[in-house]
């Protein structure tokens, strides 16, 4: 069966918004929610018909957008490859010319409308940001609330708790004051044994590749509501993160890093040819820094994981 290229967009007002439309009921998979787009035409690149897609559905012109995420999806009756792009500004004032319902709809309330199931990752990448800041080890509490209040000053928005030097106790009270901490503010991601994650009902759990592969034949730990990640180093973790229903992953080490510097970096190239054909947001790790994102949004990535290149140079 031939896979159907479609473009499609994320896009956001000046507020933040996001964008939905819904599916005309005589249409596939009609009555639900999508993001506004449309089908990519032989030898058109994907950034002219995601642009002439928007003019025709909702009357506006595209002039800022960045490749987001790629998912394949198989439906029984039609194989689809949604090309995702977000829209970060345009002209014009959107409305429905083909008499579709639109929405502008938060983030964090897309989960509550009803999409195509191919559309459950984009709904993923359209509320994580692009950072994904990993906390040092080696530093004592007070170093890394500290630490966290600047970086959430400065728009860190997603948090890994990584303390493996403290013990379990101090990691536990440390989780608890980082999640009072980032409420509101950041999505914190905690580490550590899943018996745990019922004690933190407000974080999101990251599974080390070890968890992973012990969880790999089970169903997902945590439910749908809460955040699910996992690091991931090859092809075979990516599948089991897909497998066990992550809702992102970090893909390790890209370039050489201190922080392993015996792991065989995978290179630009072997990054674009693994995510190639993985349908979730990936965050690159290993050697990474802001200065990255162009690069690793090119090769199919939600954005960049790091330890030093987004800590405070000096914690107060």
């Amino acid at each position: 069966m031939t896979r159907i290229h479609v473009a499609a967009a994320v896009i956001r007002s000046a507020e933040g918004l996001v964008l939905i439309a819904k599916r005309p009921l005589d249409k596939h998979q009609g009555g639900l929610w999508e993001f506004p787009g449309g089908k990519v035409e032989e030898g058109e690149a994907v950034e002219v018909a995601l642009a002439r897609e928007l003019r025709e559905e909702l009357g506006i012109e595209v002039t800022t957008a960045r490749p987001l995420i790629q998912v394949r999806h198989d439906y029984p009756d039609k194989h689809v490859l949604l090309d995702v792009w977000e829209v970060l500004a345009f002209s014009g004032e959107p409305h429905g010319a083909e008499g579709q319902p639109l929405a502008w709809v938060a983030s964090e309330q897309l989960p509550t409308y009803r999409f195509p199931a191919a559309n459950r990752p984009i709904v993923a990448a359209a509320r994580l940001p692009d950072r994904y800041l990993i906390t040092p080890d080696g530093a004592s509490p007070r170093q890394i609330l500290n630490g966290l209040t600047q970086a959430l000053d400065v728009g860190i928005r997603l948090v890994q708790l990584r303390a493996s030097s403290l013990s379990q106790a101090d990691y536990r009270a440390l989780a608890a004051d980082t999640l009072a901490l980032c409420a509101g503010r950041a999505r914190l991601m905690l580490k550590g044994p899943l018996d745990w994650a019922d004690d933190f009902p407000a974080a999101g759990w990251h599974l080390t590749s070890g968890q992973l592969r012990q969880h790999a034949e089970l169903d997902r730990p945590l439910p749908a509501k809460r955040w699910l990640a996992a690091s991931c180093h090859d092809a075979e973790e990516l599948a089991m993160a897909t497998a066990l229903g992550v809702d992102f992953v970090t893909l390790s080490p890209v370039l050489p890093t201190p922080t392993h510097p015996e792991a065989s970096p995978l290179g630009w190239s072997r990054v674009t040819e693994l995510l190639r054909g993985f349908n979730q947001p990936a965050f690159l790790l290993g050697g990474m820094t802001p200065a990255h994102l162009p690069a690793a949004r090119q090769a199919g990535a939600q954005g960049v994981a790091a330890i030093r290149a987004l800590w405070p140079a000096e914690p107060a």
